[in-house]
């Protein structure tokens, strides 16, 4: 009888020890996270927009945690092997996907992307917007919009992009090959900087991309910037006019960087990452940072930015289906 009395009165102890650990998370989730290093993925290349985010808002997190924070880049077939990645991990808050506005895409662009946008991740934060531009080598004697659809117009000019997927991707398609009936041929590449180093190289004279990583070459005269697709001009780069100006009223397109946690991560650790990112992106450096990266950032809670999510399914679901752009 003693026996089966202790075994009861441990049976209760581990219970309530574990219902104390679970009430202990409070709020915010569990108190001692993170105790242990955070990765963010980035399903590109080093260099681009969506790395950079990753690695401004990572060296803080780190900070302010004490922890490590480890950036993986993990390129490959449009940023859908890294999201598949995060997906299968343990939606415990250790592994954050950080992804461009290509999460919204791919799902509609590809037969099978291998997740789904609204359903396989919980939104954190979109932690900024950038407008995407149109850019060439400077060899290639075109100094608009206009005279680069005249010089295309009757040739098969090729194009680079971030990849298949990407919102500049899709602004060439369809603002250059769907309004204005040109031919052109897309080269896509696993991210920013490599589409970037194949413009720069000359090895194409034409891309389109986030405003990040474009901003120094241009102002260093090694590209020229053509367009940017905001509705109204890039502070960090005021002479060069929008889409807009340039003879299509009311064009606007962005690529945006957020970060997401595997579906089934609990909801007060998806709270408490956005709030720590929140005050993060608000500090004056980091603001300043953005504002010279052409990055953007208008707050927003996880209930919101998994409402824009639903919106930009829909809305370039419909630009895909009407270009008829494919992956495969």
């Amino acid at each position: 009888m003693k026996s089966f009395v202790a075994v009861a009165v441990a049976l209760f102890l581990v219970t309530l020890d574990a219902a104390g650990g679970v009430w202990a998370q409070g709020k915010s989730g569990p108190k001692d996270y993170p105790n242990r290093p955070v990765r963010l993925l980035v399903p590109y290349a080093a260099g681009g927009p969506t790395d950079i985010m990753a690695r401004l808002v990572g060296q803080k997190l780190g900070e302010r945690w004490g922890q490590n924070v480890v950036i993986d880049n993990r390129a490959g077939a449009s940023g859908n092997i890294g999201t598949g990645l995060v997906m299968r991990t343990n939606p415990d808050g250790y592994t954050i996907l950080v992804h461009s506005s290509a999460y919204v895409v791919n799902p509609s662009l590809y037969s099978n992307a291998g997740y789904d946008a609204v359903k396989s991740f919980v939104p954190i934060i979109n932690a900024g917007a950038s407008p995407n531009m149109l850019y060439v080598h400077p060899s290639f004697q075109v100094h608009t919009l206009k005279e680069l659809i005249a010089s295309a117009r009757g040739k098969q000019l090729s194009y680079a992009s971030p990849g298949i997927g990407t919102t500049p991707h899709l602004t060439v398609e369809l603002l250059l090959k769907t309004m204005n009936k040109l031919d052109l041929s897309h080269v896509p590449y696993n991210g920013a900087a490599p589409a970037l180093g194949a413009v720069l190289g000359g090895q194409l004279q034409l891309g389109c991309g986030a405003m990040p990583p474009i901003v120094a070459p241009v102002k260093a005269g090694r590209l020229r910037a053509i367009a940017v697709t905001s509705l109204q001009r890039a502070p960090s780069l005021p002479e060069v006019p929008t889409v807009a100006e340039s003879g299509f009223p009311g064009y606007e397109d962005y690529t945006w960087i957020a970060f997401f946690a595997p579906a089934g991560t609990p909801r007060a650790l998806v709270d408490r990452l956005n709030a720590e990112m929140d005050r993060i992106l608000r500090l004056p450096e980091v603001k300043e940072r953005l504002a010279v990266l052409a990055f953007d950032y208008t707050p927003n809670t996880p209930q919101q930015f998994a409402e824009y999510v639903r919106k930009e399914v829909a809305k370039w679901g419909k630009v895909v289906k009407d270009s008829g752009a494919r992956a495969d």
